[in-house]
């Protein structure tokens, strides 16, 4: 059965030694590990602390002009895992700009906290927590509009980023446009009562599949008599919707209908080789494959057929399970030749046979960043960009933080699924929330003080009343099938700045973290003489 969980803790090994040793003394029977909350929080990863000291210079007219960026991560007692969000922060350091002169040191630090690694964003969130403030900082420093600050020096298709990447076509520009119109950008809104004031905020985010130089992907599907194809895939369905768009990726491709595809049921024996379920990269590497795997099926089928039909296979297509010809007019469906093949003359021999049909995909392309100079000539596959904005409104009273509205629109290639785009878009937004406003490690000597839901608080339905609207942008990405590209983590990788952002706008108070609760905002706002 789906259990749910995958990325995060399961991106890396952790506690699965326990129950592998434990299973060699029992003989054969079945070994079960059940963790506590507050097990869990010291057995499995956590989200890294993030210590980030921040320089960042421009213009009069506001183009950016150089940036020092030093990072400390705090790795937990053991880091044999955090290092790799350390490498993620060093390669992602500038956010989605383009900064001519940048200087980054990326350290990953033993602490005696829980261990640090993947979680949902993997290390952006905390970078672009940074990044986010200071850009909104110089912005006001300058006297320029935050939105037509960000529009002066994002990133833009053709620029060279800090590892000497050449950046590949990116509507990170539409994405804070539309975010911005979307909460009404340039409009005060009054606030419903006299104790209380409105802002608003916005910071964008970029983010890169981590991984390996190296990941692959591959796929197989497999006619069925009825015309039907199995597709086997080696990308777990966790909740992401990763089976339907492979699915729609392999109907499109082959040209059966959607319901007509079935994915086979995982298992390490059988399945294709999937390198993981991470990096917010399935519908991009795996969909590659399974593009791959229908077009090599479809292959066979339209060279079978036009050889049996003595015609070139340019001439046939695959419409809806049916094999058409455009010069004979001839058609046949599927069922009736992807098992048994076609009848040669006068029934002189057969061709074909059973159609299987088989695909791979691995980024061949990425290289790694000289120890010297840390360049190299493409660091990452590619960035997904976006932007997020939010309208707060603040009780000078109390500090209680109400977010009014939320807007995120994210550059995700092409959406092959609109509707599982835009739920991962409102689905990431409200985590965003969570971590900027609920949650906290509170870490006292090490030791967890509050390891369970009663103290360790997680958003829910009744504290997102707000509307989030999810704008989908589409610039292609060159390698992925139809352009598309994934946007899994991203939409909670900006919120804490953006809200942060809005929270400053309103009441004039900088918070440097998370969680930006009542007290906080309350006791910040004292400190700096914030009155009605």
């Amino acid at each position: 059965p789906y259990v749910g969980g995958g990325f995060g803790c399961k991106a890396g090994v952790t506690m699965e030694a326990m129950p592998v040793a434990i299973a060699t003394k029992t003989k054969g029977r079945p070994v079960k590990l059940l963790l506590t909350r507050e097990e869990e929080f010291y057995t499995n990863f956590v989200r890294q602390g993030l210590i980030i000291k921040l320089k960042v210079g421009c213009d009069a007219e506001g183009n950016l002009l150089a940036m020092e960026n030093t990072m400390y991560w705090d790795g937990g007692a053991s880091t044999e895992y955090g290092v790799n969000i350390t490498r993620a922060g060093g390669y992602s350091s500038t956010g989605p700009y383009d900064i001519p002169n940048v200087k980054t040191d990326s350290y990953c630090v033993y602490t005696n906290h829980p261990i640090g690694g993947a979680y949902r964003g993997f290390g952006m969130s905390e970078l672009h927590t940074g990044i986010g403030q200071c850009m909104d900082e110089l912005a006001e420093k300058i006297g320029l509009d935050k939105v037509e600050f960000h529009r002066k020096n994002v990133v833009q298709g053709g620029d060279t980023l800090a590892t000497g990447m050449t950046m590949h076509p990116t509507g990170v520009e539409e994405c804070v446009v539309k975010a911005a119109e979307a909460i009404g950008w340039g409009k005060k809104s009054p606030p419903s009562a006299p104790n209380k004031r409105r802002g608003k905020g916005i910071a964008l985010m970029w983010k890169a599949p981590a991984m390996p130089p190296n990941p692959g992907s591959s796929a197989w599907l497999e006619m069925n008599e009825d015309g039907t194809a199995t597709l086997g895939l080696g990308g777990q369905e966790i909740g992401q919707g990763a089976f339907t768009v492979a699915a729609q990726m392999a109907a499109a491709a082959l040209g059966i209908p959607y319901n007509w595809v079935r994915i086979a049921d995982l298992d390490t024996q059988y399945s294709p080789y999937e390198w993981q379920t991470v990096a917010s990269r399935l519908t991009w590497s795996m969909g590659n494959a399974v593009v791959a795997a229908a077009r090599d099926a479809r292959r066979q089928i339209l060279e079978m057929v036009a050889e049996a039909w003595e015609e070139d296979p340019e001439d046939l297509n695959i419409v809806n399970g049916v094999v058409v010809s455009y010069k004979s007019e001839n058609e046949t469906p599927l069922k009736d030749i992807v098992i048994y093949g076609l009848p040669k003359e006068n029934f002189n021999g057969w061709i074909g046979g059973p159609i299987i049909g088989r695909g791979k995909f691995m980024p061949t392309y990425v290289t790694g960043l000289d120890a010297e100079t840390g360049q190299g000539e493409r660091a990452v596959v590619h960035y997904t960009t976006g932007a997020q904005a939010f309208e707060v409104e603040i009780d000078l009273d109390t500090g209680k933080l109400d977010i009014i509205k939320a807007a995120s629109a994210f550059d995700v290639g092409r959406a092959i699924n609109p509707g599982l785009v835009k739920a991962q878009i409102e689905g990431g937004t409200v985590q965003g929330v969570s971590s900027a406003v609920f949650e906290e490690m509170q870490l006292k000597e090490g030791i967890m003080q509050n390891p369970s839901f009663v103290d360790y608080r997680i958003a829910s339905a009744p504290d997102i009343p707000f509307p989030i609207e999810s704008i989908i942008v589409e610039v292609p990405q060159e390698d992925g099938p139809w352009g598309a590209r994934g946007v899994g983590e991203h939409p909670m990788v900006p919120t804490i700045a953006a809200l942060g952002n809005a929270i400053y706008d309103a009441v004039g108070v900088r918070l440097e973290g998370p969680p930006f609760s009542a007290e906080k905002i309350y006791l910040a706002m004292v400190d700096a003489g914030v009155t009605r």
